[in-house]
């Protein structure tokens, strides 16, 4: 992590302050320095000070305070980490590092967790409160409703974090999930320590590792043999809400839920986790299931039967992880017993195994991160927005056709319904119910 030295802008003559740039994520958050330069005295190239008559005790002073930035900085990654951090989060760090508040004691009301809490989140996005009040109720369940309201930030040491830690495990065994609160916690503690509620900081010592994840894609031809499965009535609807999804591009779950119209073949919504408007051609694959799992008041039935779409997401994926070969245990009433093709999937494979098998077939990155709502430089007008837009109905037909009819460019590769359409031996295939002769 690099520290510069810009010089902010300023009218013509005048002096302005000279900053430190801390840049993380192409994102950058400054940190002020107490000595005011004009253009003509800074040369930005070799971040020194020229033409001025203290410029060599200024310059001592500058280097000085930039070391002391970089000491931080490596202190605070070595002890934290600085990867799940934003460019504000390091400079807040490097701040409460540098000038710790010691004569000031803040009052035991202002020090409470609860108040900050509330400050902090209230004016951020629905989908940002929702993720730290899950965060709320975690610390809730571990410490009841009157240790919470009398929380303080000195309270949450090293030993309660490592306690929370040992507690979600419980019911949470995944890492990431619980670093997930951990970082909100995080986040809360520098908005506190920024806005001088507290100068305590238990997460100088308690690091928020995060555990690399398996792969979670299947290949074109574990698609077909997921999509083409002849799977349980009741298994239906959801293996059929996984292909929309895949057929969208892999929508999130909380999108495809909330879809209202169809306008001249397109979905035009904007993305509950970023915002962004997003426009997406539906393909006659896609159309049909929308006919079949029609809603009253959204496009989809999803939020006429479900209290939300977690609910909903929740039991198509368990319902998804036993999709496979079934038999029933000997005896009346006997217990079903499943052999899953892809014992441990989720809704969020469609989105990965998109991407996966865009690229097997040589679909750009550019068009597969426009493909998935991902940020790839600039959009500056809407003629390169509709230009991208057509790039991307292609890539997704290009993708449908593949896995789908074994087509690419319109040349039949491999044939629908054979063994070596799923990449089977006939036996298998057979078995499988993929194909209806091992012939």
């Amino acid at each position: 992590m690099d520290a510069k030295l810009p010089i902010t802008r300023a009218k013509e003559g005048a002096a302005s302050l000279l900053k430190v740039s801390i840049t993380q994520n192409r994102k950058v958050a400054y940190i002020t320095l107490d000595v005011r330069l004009k253009s003509n005295q800074w040369n930005a190239d070799k971040e020194k000070i020229v033409n001025h008559l203290d410029g060599f005790l200024l310059n001592t002073i500058i280097q000085e305070k930039k070391r002391k930035i970089d000491s931080a900085i490596i202190s605070i990654d070595q002890s934290d980490g600085l990867r799940e951090m934003s460019a504000m989060e390091i400079k807040e760090r490097v701040m409460a590092l540098l000038n710790p508040v010691e004569e000031e004691i803040p009052s035991a009301h202002n020090s409470l967790f609860l108040p900050r809490f509330h400050t902090f989140v209230e004016p951020k996005k629905e989908s940002t409160r929702n993720t730290y009040h899950h965060t709320l109720n975690r610390i809730e369940a571990y410490i009841g409703r009157d240790g919470l309201e009398a929380l303080k930030f000195e309270d949450i040491t090293l030993d309660w974090l490592n306690g929370f830690n040992a507690f979600m495990s419980k019911t949470s065994p995944s890492p990431n999930a619980r670093n997930v609160h951990f970082r909100n916690l995080r986040a809360i503690f520098n908005n506190a320590i920024e806005n001088e509620i507290t100068t305590h900081y238990p997460f100088r010592k308690f690091k928020i590792k995060a555990v690399e994840t398996a792969k979670r894609s299947l290949t074109v031809e574990e698609l077909r043999r997921l999509f083409f499965f002849p799977c349980e009535p009741h298994q239906e609807k959801y293996l059929d809400m996984f292909k929309l999804m895949f057929f969208l591009m892999g929508i999130n779950m909380i999108d495809l839920a909330k879809l209202t119209e169809i306008t001249n073949g397109r979905l035009d919504f904007n993305r509950s986790k970023t915002g962004h408007l997003y426009s997406m051609k539906v393909e006659p694959e896609a159309m049909e299931l929308f006919k079949k799992y029609r809603g009253t008041e959204h496009l989809l039935f999803i939020l006429d039967r479900w209290v939300n779409d977690e609910f909903f997401r929740c039991k198509m994926n368990k319902e998804l992880q036993k999709i496979g070969p079934m038999h029933k245990q000997p005896g009346r009433g006997g217990k079903k017993i499943y052999d899953p093709l892809f014992p441990d999937i989720t809704a969020y494979w469609a989105r990965h195994s998109w991407a996966t098998i865009a690229a097997d077939i040589d679909i750009p990155d550019r068009v597969i991160a426009e493909a998935l709502g991902h940020e790839y430089g600039n959009r500056i007008t809407n003629i390169y927005i509709n230009f991208n837009i057509k790039k991307v109905d292609a890539a997704n037909r290009k993708v449908l056709d593949w896995v789908l009819y074994g087509k690419i460019d319109g040349k039949e590769l491999v044939k629908p319904g054979t063994p070596e359409f799923y990449d089977l031996t006939k036996t298998e295939a057979k078995r499988l119910g993929l194909v209806l002769s091992a012939s």
